[in-house]
């Protein structure tokens, strides 16, 4: 019976795992808030082969994805508006760091040239059935307030790509869920969360497998 060396098995499992690594489409994730959307899609990629997250970036120093990239052992650091719009520090890392740009939670509007830069590779998650309810400032609690005094039907998440505007790119997926009179704007964040955990995630790898 042929025996293989300890140390030679080592070597190979070290040599398999790296071309995994390198095969694997690289993630950066965007975020400003609590980063319970950036910790799901982290998870998943933890345990697929299709991609890894790379890094967290945010423009909020009291972002509590900060605490969480810290547990799950995700490099994550702060970046500021001038870094991010007036010169290419944010936009230099990006091309070194990501293949696909996510936006988690991320309140800022993304600048032109990164647009540019990842054309149909950029992909953010609204909490609403764009078109509605979507554009500046509307975001989180906002929007399902407006969801509740409008006496909507339904809401639900949209995932697209990202344009030069806020909530203006192409659709990629929708999912919908039932709001009833007795839901408060606070009962339908937490249906909306959990359309955002169960596709989020999903789509994002859907895209990625799409553009192999």
């Amino acid at each position: 019976m042929l025996q293989i060396p300890p140390l030679l098995i080592i070597i190979l499992f070290f040599v398999v795992t790296k071309q995994l690594i390198f095969n694997m489409k690289r993630i950066v994730i965007f975020a400003s808030g609590s980063g319970s959307n950036a910790e799901n899609i982290i998870k998943h990629f933890n345990s697929t082969q299709t991609a890894i997250v790379t890094h967290v970036l945010s423009n909020n120093e009291h972002a509590k994805v900060f605490d969480r990239c810290e547990r799950l052992g995700i490099d994550a650091s702060l970046f500021d508006r001038e870094s991010f719009t007036k010169d290419d520090t944010v936009l230099n890392f990006l091309h070194v760091e990501a293949d696909f740009i996510v936006l988690a939670g991320f309140l800022w509007r993304i600048p032109a040239k990164i647009v540019e830069a990842f054309p149909n590779k950029i992909i953010n998650i609204h909490p609403a059935l764009l078109p509605k309810y979507g554009g500046k400032g509307m975001y989180g609690m906002h929007v399902h307030k407006a969801v509740k005094e409008n006496n909507e039907p339904e809401t639900g998440i949209t995932i697209h790509y990202v344009n030069e505007n806020y909530d203006e790119g192409a659709i990629i997926f929708q999912a919908k869920t039932a709001v009833s009179s007795e839901d408060t704007p606070e009962t339908i964040a937490q249906k909306v969360h959990e359309l955002e955990y169960e596709h989020f995630p999903k789509v994002i790898e859907q895209v990625i497998l799409q553009n192999e």
